[in-house]
């Protein structure tokens, strides 16, 4: 854990010897001469920061649980509290919201349950949508375009819309999402492919421009690992047009995974 220290800025200047009331208004009521950064050793203030009651917070664990684990911390470590207590207090919640999240996810199960989603799912996921990354007309996707969030996608949708594995695919809606400890899980496909051509009949996957996992942040990580878990339960409790779940960073590497032959 790593805590950025307070740094401040000392500007002088001299002050004109004429203003108006527009340029005092608009600060330019003083000439820059020059100006020194510097970083803050430890933090004077008259405001008391609740240290253990913020992080029991927002980690949501108990005074003494948190107690526990703060009191573990190295004091080289423990001693950036003094250099800026706010980022301090965030980067414990966060680190320990992530370590408690790994430890459920290890005993994470899910059970299917009666309720389904209604095909109004996608209808209304249109609705405020930028347009202005939408793709040219399509053949496969359920709709006429699809709206992407990256150049990855985009390349993505171009091999899936003239693969003549693909029967239909969707770019999951908002609606749709999977409960994880961490938060809910939007996956971003959909995919049918040709029964016979491929391994899987379906497949939901995640894309993603780099499978390293240094560049996925860790609360991303663990959403996926839930969705692992998600679908694997699916596909157990049916015995036929068997749903797969994985990360693909493009369509080829789609294919080694659907592949019989892979």
């Amino acid at each position: 854990m790593r805590v950025t220290p307070l740094r401040y800025t000392v500007k002088i200047g001299t002050q004109r010897d004429t203003l108006t009331d527009g340029e005092l208004a608009r600060g330019e009521g003083f000439e820059e001469n020059e100006q020194a950064t510097y970083q803050a050793d430890s933090v004077v203030s008259l405001v008391k920061y609740d240290l253990l009651g913020k992080v029991a917070e927002a980690s949501e664990l108990t005074r003494k649980t948190t107690a526990s684990i703060l009191g573990q911390i190295e004091p080289a470590i423990f001693a950036q509290f003094k250099t800026n207590p706010e980022h301090f207090i965030a980067e414990a919640s966060r680190v320990i919201a992530e370590q408690k999240a790994s430890m459920v996810i290890e005993r994470l199960t899910y059970d299917e349950i009666d309720g389904r989603h209604s095909v109004n799912i996608f209808t209304a996921a249109q609705t405020g949508q930028d347009f202005s990354r939408a793709t040219a007309k399509l053949n496969r996707h359920i709709f006429d375009y699809a709206i992407t969030d990256s150049q990855v996608e985009r390349e993505f949708v171009k091999e899936l819309d003239t693969s003549s594995e693909v029967v239909v695919y969707a770019k999951l809606p908002r609606g749709f999402l999977i409960p994880t400890p961490v938060g809910d899980y939007n996956p971003d496909w959909a995919i049918s492919f040709k029964s016979g051509s491929v391994r899987h009949i379906y497949f939901v996957a995640e894309t993603k421009g780099s499978m390293s996992s240094m560049k996925l942040r860790e609360i991303e990580k663990t959403k996926i690992e839930c969705a692992r878990k998600f679908f694997d339960e699916i596909s157990r409790s049916i015995t036929r047009d068997r749903v797969k779940y994985d990360v693909v960073t493009d369509y080829a590497k789609l294919m080694d995974l659907v592949n019989p032959a892979a």
